[in-house]
């Protein structure tokens, strides 16, 4: 059996989506905070479990019977992650899991200056030392464009920090490799990396972004406090900016500057570029005026 943690989330639910396609829904579990919310797959034959990270008991029993176990990394910020995932990975060896596997991220190294880089370094190496075959998923940037990019569509600039090459991926894309190598013959040991085929930095997206909407969108480079000043400004935390601004920081050192060739591999296709996530994003809202 295979138990995917995280499953009422976005990547977690996904990657079951795509496992449904490949291997009969009782081979497997999903462990979720709240059961109720995982009813869709409950109906469809898979095995729903509660548990979380901060319960070791519940964990276990959901756990149970698993040969690989996927564990979705947490993000909240305030929380102790590295010993919530410890939890994780001593209930997944305590229930006799063959092998865990770990959404990591792109860049997982010391020096990175991205804050939870070191949540991940750290679970890794609980992973190494667990006994156990491990597999750390080192998924490039998949997040909502708009997020890193700011509101460009609203000003027709992107004003952000200085920034570096990035593989921005598709969280959809990433969903579907997952589940190909669970599913697959083909084991994967210790760190992987799945990107996007190209790294990319603002400038390459404010030119993407011109052609698609036929505006000139500027690239304005701001220097971080100021930039820091303005998140505040509208409203978001100094806490969390300066969370944020440390991506920036490690994006221009290079830490995210490299592509790997294994999620088109996985996939058997190309996976979406930026230019193809910017264009679909245009398109939905495109739709979405339309319809207002």
């Amino acid at each position: 059996m295979i138990v995917v943690t995280g499953a009422t989330g976005g990547l977690g639910g996904a990657t079951v989506e795509h496992l449904l396609h490949r291997i009969p829904a009782d081979q497997i579990g999903v462990s979720v905070r709240d059961a109720a919310k995982a009813q869709h797959f409950a109906d469809r034959g898979v095995r729903v479990r509660q548990g979380s990270y901060e319960d070791p008991a519940a964990l276990r029993d959901s756990f149970a019977g698993a040969e690989q176990v996927l564990l979705v990394s947490g993000n909240d910020p305030a929380a102790d992650m590295v010993s919530l995932h410890r939890n994780a990975i001593d209930a997944a060896v305590a229930a006799g899991a063959r092998r865990i596997l770990y959404t990591s991220q792109q860049g997982a190294v010391p020096g990175n200056p991205y804050r939870p880089s070191d949540i991940h370094i750290a679970t890794e190496a609980i992973l190494a030392g667990s006994g156990v075959a491990w597999t750390a998923l080192r998924n490039g940037a998949y997040g909502p464009l708009d997020q890193v990019l700011g509101p460009w569509r609203r000003t027709g600039e992107i004003a952000q920090p200085v920034d570096g090459p990035v593989p921005y991926t598709d969280r959809a894309d990433i969903a579907e490799a997952t589940a190909v190598i669970l599913a697959g013959d083909r084991s994967f040991d210790g760190p992987v990396t799945l990107t996007a085929p190209t790294a990319v930095t603002f400038d390459d997206v404010a030119t993407i972004a011109s052609d698609l909407t036929g505006r000139t969108i500027k690239r304005i480079v701001l220097d971080d406090e100021q930039w820091v000043t303005e998140q505040i400004t509208i409203g978001v935390p100094e806490q969390l900016a300066r969370l944020m601004l440390t991506w920036y920081q490690a994006a221009r050192a290079g830490y995210f500057a490299e592509a790997d060739p294994l999620l088109a591999e996985l996939l058997g296709r190309e996976p979406r570029t930026a230019t193809d996530r910017l264009a679909a994003h245009i398109a939905g809202q495109t739709l979405s005026e339309t319809a207002h």
